[in-house]
Parts: C-alpha cells; sequence; structure tokens
C-alpha cells in the first residue's frame, strides 16, 4: 500500500512539474521580448520624451501670460500738510497681469520646433534598431539551443552504441573469441560517452540560462520548442552584395537615424545663426491698485480709489544684437563642425552596413560549401561506421579500429549539425539585411 501511495505521489510530482514548464517558440520569445525588455522599455520612454520636447518647442512660440497680486499694510503717524500730526492705519491691494510674445527671433522658434521633431523620429528609429539587434539575438540563441539538442540526441545514440558493443565484447570474450582487454576498452569507450552526454546536457543547460536571461525571466522550467530544420535545397538566393546593400541602405533604421542627424545638425547651424538677428517682442501690462486709509479725513470711498488706479500698457521691444564676446560666431563654427560630423557619421554608418553585408554574405557562402562537405562526409562515415560494426560484431576487427571508425562519425555529424544551424542562421541573416523577418521553417 505505501509502495502505491508512493508511485501515485511521484507521478503526480511529475505531472505538476510538467504542467508548469513554458515551451517557447521562436515567435513567442521575440514578442515577450519586444514588449517586456528593460532597454526597450527606457528606449521606448526616451521616445516619449522627445515628444515632450516637440510640445515644450512649440510652446515658445505661444505667447506668455503671467498673473500678480499683492497686499500691504502699515500703520503709525505722519505729518499732513497743515504740519499736523495724524495717526491712522493704511492698506493697499495690487492685481496685474502681464503677456508678451516674441514676433520675430532670426526663425529660431520655428527651426527649434523643426529639430524637436527630428529628435523624436531619430528616437524612433533608434528604438527599431534596438528591437532589431535583440530579435537577432534571441534568433541566434534559439538556434544554439536547437543545435545542443541534437547534439543530446547524437550523444545518447553513441551511449547505446557503446551499451551494444560493450554486451558484444563482453559476449566474445565469454567464447574465446576476444581477449579480456576488449570489455575494457569498451568499458572505456562507454564512460567517455557518458561524460560527452553530460557535457553535452551541460551545454544545453547553459544555452536555456543564456536565453532566459536576454528574454529577462527566471531559467527554471525554461524550455523552447524544437524544430526540425531541413534544408532542402542548400543554395542562396543572392548571387552578390550590392543587391542586398541597395535595400538595406534604404530600409535600415540605423541609416535613416544618421541622415536625419545630419538634418538636424543642419537645424542646429540656423538656430545659431539666429542670434545675429534682432528679436522683436510685443507685450501687454495690466494693473489695478486700490487702498484704504483709516482716520484720514476726507478720504475717498473704497469705489472711487479703485477706478482711480487701473492702468494698461502696450510695448513693442526690438533687441539688436551688436557685440557678445564672438560668442555667436563660435556657436555658428561649432554647429558647423557638428554638421560635418554628423555627414562623416552617415558616411560611417553606410560603410559599416555595407561591410557586415558582405562579411555575412562570405559567412554564408563559407557555410553552405561547409554543409555541402559536411553532408557528404557524415553519408560516407555512417556506411563505414555500419561496415566496421559487422566487421567488429563477427570478430574481424579490433575494438580499437572500430573506435577509430566512430570517432570519425561522431566528428562528421558533430560538424554537420553545426554546418546546418550555421548555414540556417547565415542565410536568414542576409535575408533580414534584404528586409525579410526571420522564420524559421
Amino acid at each position: 500500500m505505501k509502495n502505491y501511495l508512493l508511485i501515485i505521489f511521484l507521478f503526480g510530482f511529475i505531472f505538476q512539474s510538467a504542467a508548469q514548464k513554458k515551451i517557447w517558440t521562436l515567435e513567442e520569445a521575440v514578442n515577450y521580448a519586444l514588449t517586456n525588455n528593460l532597454s526597450i522599455k527606457q528606449a521606448t520612454l526616451n521616445t516619449d520624451l522627445k515628444n515632450e520636447d516637440i510640445i515644450s518647442a512649440k510652446g515658445n512660440r505661444l505667447p506668455s501670460l503671467n498673473a500678480s497680486a499683492s497686499e500691504s499694510f502699515s500703520f503709525g503717524s505722519s505729518i499732513d500738510n497743515g504740519n499736523i500730526r495724524i495717526s491712522g492705519n493704511r492698506n493697499s491691494t495690487s492685481f496685474g497681469l502681464n503677456s508678451s510674445v516674441t514676433l520675430f527671433n532670426g526663425f529660431r522658434n520655428l527651426n527649434t520646433v523643426k529639430q524637436a521633431k527630428l529628435g523624436h523620429e531619430v528616437s524612433i528609429l533608434d528604438l527599431e534598431k534596438m528591437k532589431n539587434d535583440i530579435s537577432l539575438n534571441i534568433v541566434n540563441y534559439y538556434l544554439n539551443i536547437l543545435f545542443n539538442k541534437e547534439t543530446i540526441k547524437v550523444a545518447q545514440e553513441q551511449l547505446q552504441i557503446s551499451k551494444l558493443q560493450l554486451n558484444k565484447a563482453q559476449q566474445l570474450v565469454a567464447e574465446g573469441v576476444k581477449p579480456k582487454s576488449e570489455v575494457l576498452d569498451a568499458e572505456a569507450t562507454l564512460a567517455n560517452d557518458e561524460e560527452k552526454l553530460v557535457t553535452a546536457q551541460n551545454n544545453l543547460d547553459l544555452s536555456l540560462l543564456s536565453l532566459a536571461h536576454l528574454l529577462q525571466i527566471s531559467h527554471k522550467n525554461f524550455d523552447v520548442q524544437e524544430l526540425k530544420l531541413n534544408v532542402i535545397s542548400p543554395t542562396l538566393k543572392y548571387d552578390n552584395t550590392e543587391t542586398i546593400f541597395e535595400k538595406a541602405v534604404v530600409e535600415k533604421p540605423e541609416i535613416k537615424s544618421a541622415e536625419l542627424e545630419v538634418k538636424n545638425a543642419l537645424f542646429s547651424v540656423e538656430i545659431a545663426k539666429s542670434l545675429y538677428y534682432p528679436t522683436l517682442s510685443l507685450g501687454y501690462n495690466f494693473s489695478t491698485f486700490y487702498g484704504h486709509t483709516e482716520g484720514l479725513p476726507n478720504q475717498e470711498s473704497f469705489l472711487d480709489q479703485f477706478e482711480d488706479n487701473k492702468s494698461h500698457n502696450v510695448n513693442l521691444s526690438l533687441n539688436i544684437p551688436i557685440f557678445n564676446g564672438f560668442k555667436t560666431k563660435s556657436g555658428v563654427s561649432k554647429a558647423n563642425i557638428n554638421s560635418r560630423l554628423a555627414s562623416y557619421a552617415l558616411d560611417n554608418e553606410k560603410l559599416k552596413l555595407r561591410e557586415t553585408i558582405e562579411r555575412a554574405f562570405t559567412d554564408a557562402k563559407a557555410a553552405l560549401n561547409q554543409y555541402i562537405a559536411s553532408e557528404k562526409s557524415v553519408v560516407a562515415q555512417q556506411e563505414s561506421f555500419k561496415n566496421a560494426q559487422d566487421r567488429y560484431n563477427f570478430g574481424a576487427m579490433t575494438s580499437f579500429d572500430f573506435e577509430q571508425v566512430r570517432g570519425r562519425l561522431v566528428n562528421a555529424q558533430s560538424n554537420f549539425i553545426n554546418a546546418k544551424y550555421n548555414f540556417v542562421f547565415k542565410t536568414k541573416l542576409l535575408e533580414f539585411y534584404y528586409g525579410i523577418p526571420i522564420v524559421l521553417d
């Protein structure tokens, strides 16, 4: 009865653990990162800040309006016109409104608004580039997990073969066909394959951990959906890099961002030059004052004092810059230098993009050649292994020679798996630069 309850408990625990494990698809992983990654959240808030800059810049073109109020109270005595000291308490109240608007300042406000809009667009493009980079990293990490899963399968298959070979060696030794050393060699091979399986499992655990860290989630009960990547026709879609570059240089956010920075720098030049121009402003002031003094003869009524102390003032001011210690001249020179730097930065981004695409194209061609060669090699090594296995089972081959053949097969299988995933990623990377979203078939 106790054993029965223990089995039920173990099955329940295993079922609960399996139910809690989250199996992530590539699409889910990418979408989750694009929504929850902290760096992306920070970049998104930065776009919001840049949008506030637009609102602030537009506000500079609107009139300002300020209100003021004051209240004062005094007490004591004073000398009137008849040279008689009299005493009394005096209080006064004043209100005011002030408004002003800049009519012209060398188009500084207009260019500031345009510059703020460009800054907002740049922040959006920078956010898009960050999303692209994170998506590429997720695809790379995801493929690395799939690679390690296939490596484990190869290690498991080799471990099973080692167990069979150990049983066969024990049988041949018992029959007197092989010496006892064959069993010792088979046991050593089995131990070595067990170690390789442990190493492969560790590599898988580390790759899962890396992807979980990239997603910024817990690695516990974390796994990915296995995909069977079949390369039906190992070819490249593109003959050269020029076609890819011509499309990428128009569409990639890092290039668009650099182009907007050039425009932004030109607006900075115009804003710096605006300090040479006079500033014309229009202002309006309204104020009212009333007071009351107790103890004074012939005191005016409260209403009379209120009506007698209203004032309106409209003024038009012109400020003409003449000399400010070469600050304006230096500011214009710096703005021009920054404009040239922005232009060079754009050229550098285009150069980096071309180099990246050319390197990716070269890597893809090398991955294609490696895939074709490794595929041929693994087929040949499989045939060689089958023949060696038959010869060993009939006692016509030593365990040492058999392990040499099996070692070549294992290396060929590992090289083929590595070549396959490398080829898939490199070709998908080229498609990404061409503007095709990365999807694992």
